[in-house]
């Protein structure tokens, strides 16, 4: 049985850990791992700090837009001693266009990652949410390209503090193109990623785990179960077609997703005010 002090002490463990997070984020100083004042691997309070971080973002005026996926990659998971993905918000600051010029001083440690982004056309809140409802709710995919971020100091990053951390989430850029589920297969499209024309990382559909359906729809049940089900008009950035790569000031960074198209990005070489 958990006390009134116990309880009283874990929240302001983890407020104390949200606005360590909230200040770095605001700060663009790195900041030491929350897993100190939450434990390495206590998924319902990391997520409960991620709530909290994400009430801080609303209040200072962001716009929720859709969810993204984190850690569908099996080696990774391995990595981080875990054994499921996990998720966190997008927000309408972190949007980009495809050859927009991103700000590299709203990013700490950034590292880029080629996805398969869906957009819904209806709500996943009710029903099974197996392979054919999700099929149904979305309305188109675009390749994109995630840049994930950490506040946490060198990404000295245990399960809970990405998670509490939105998920490692930066910003990210979606491509012009808008293709039905008629018109391409997800688990079928190749994918390639050039920084500054090199090609430094490959994959496919089957690597996110095994079909970028397959994430959409763990991504529907978790958020359901939290509370929070997906809504039509969200942007669903699905998870890694292969593995990330550090990105720098002045980097442009292009990702061919075969079946699909393309998305590119150029990052400033110095600050934008």
């Amino acid at each position: 049985m958990v006390t009134m002090t116990e309880t009283t002490e874990r929240d302001a463990a983890e407020d104390q850990a949200a606005q360590r997070l909230l200040t770095a984020l605001q700060t663009r100083e790195a900041c030491t791992p929350v897993r100190d004042l939450i434990g390495p691997t206590d998924l319902p309070a990391a997520y409960r700090v991620q709530e909290r971080l994400t009430a801080g973002r609303v209040a200072g005026g962001a716009k929720i837009v859709g969810r993204k996926i984190g850690l569908t990659s099996a080696a990774v998971q391995e990595q981080m001693g875990v054994d499921q993905p996990d998720f966190g918000v997008l927000f309408d600051d972190m949007a980009y266009g495809d050859g927009e010029l991103v700000p590299m001083d709203r990013l700490l440690q950034p590292k880029a990652e080629a996805e398969v982004a869906f957009v819904l056309k209806k709500d996943l809140a009710d029903g099974p949410l197996d392979t054919e409802q999700i099929r149904d709710a979305i309305d188109y995919g675009m390749p994109a390209l995630e840049v994930c971020d950490s506040r946490i100091d060198g990404w000295n990053i245990a399960f809970a503090d990405t998670v509490a951390d939105n998920a490692s989430s930066g910003v990210y850029v979606l491509g012009d193109t808008r293709m039905t589920l008629d018109e391409f297969s997800p688990v079928e499209v190749g994918m390639s990623m050039r920084i500054n024309g090199e090609e430094v990382s490959t994959g496919n559909g089957a690597a996110c785990l095994g079909d970028p359906l397959n994430a959409v729809a763990w991504l529907a049940k978790a958020a359901r179960d939290f509370g929070e089900p997906l809504r039509a008009g969200q942007v669903i950035l699905s998870g890694a077609l292969g593995p990330m790569r550090p990105i720098e000031s002045g980097d442009e960074v292009t990702v061919d997703i075969v079946g699909l198209g393309s998305v590119t990005a150029r990052f400033s070489e110095g600050n934008l005010s």
